[in-house]
């Protein structure tokens, strides 16, 4: 029997969330989305990722209303991608997915460190904050490099993420 295209045939919410984010590349996309990365290029260039996917990945992320695309303020022919409160409501599943390939595949090093920039203490997975019993607003989310990231990544997006930043706060490299 050949594998099918879709989950169509499955009652299963996971199935449904996955003909939005379950394919090669999704994921990654949305995670730099929070990180702030917004336009094509920068996605282009830190993901490494053909065109033609990165199309249409974005558009089946838009068409999703997980992120909404909108001109850039700064350049309004060009466009760029904001993450929704739809996109807003994957980070605990993208913080899930982040600790347990940092528990299971690398050696307990992170490569990043998510904390309340309020108080400094680490986010937990849910993206609540230990100490002050908050569930942390992903604008007030900090992410900071850890011990497993390479310290000179070759991509001009990975050198803007080195630093101390918040999410969503848009990343800024090309001049328009």
């Amino acid at each position: 029997m050949a594998l099918g295209k879709d989950y169509a045939a499955q009652e299963c919410s996971i199935a449904r969330t996955l003909e939005v984010v379950g394919e090669r590349w999704t994921l990654l996309v949305v995670r730099d989305a929070l990180y702030g990365v917004r336009r094509y290029n920068d996605f282009l260039v830190h993901l490494g990722i053909p065109r033609a996917v990165l199309a249409a990945r974005l558009q089946t992320l838009v068409d999703a209303g997980v992120l909404e695309k909108r001109p850039c303020a700064d350049a309004p022919r060009r466009h760029e991608y904001v993450v929704t409160e739809r996109g807003r409501a994957l980070w605990p599943t993208l913080r899930a997915l982040s600790a347990w390939g940092r528990d299971t595949f690398a050696d307990g090093r992170p490569l990043r460190y998510f904390r309340h920039a309020q108080c400094g203490t680490e986010v937990g997975l849910a993206g609540e904050c230990p100490a002050c019993g908050l569930l942390v607003p992903l604008e007030d989310v900090e992410m900071l490099p850890g011990p497993g990231l390479d310290p000179d990544p070759a991509d001009p997006v990975s050198r803007a993420l080195l630093g101390p930043r918040r999410l969503l706060q848009p990343l800024r490299l090309d001049p328009v």
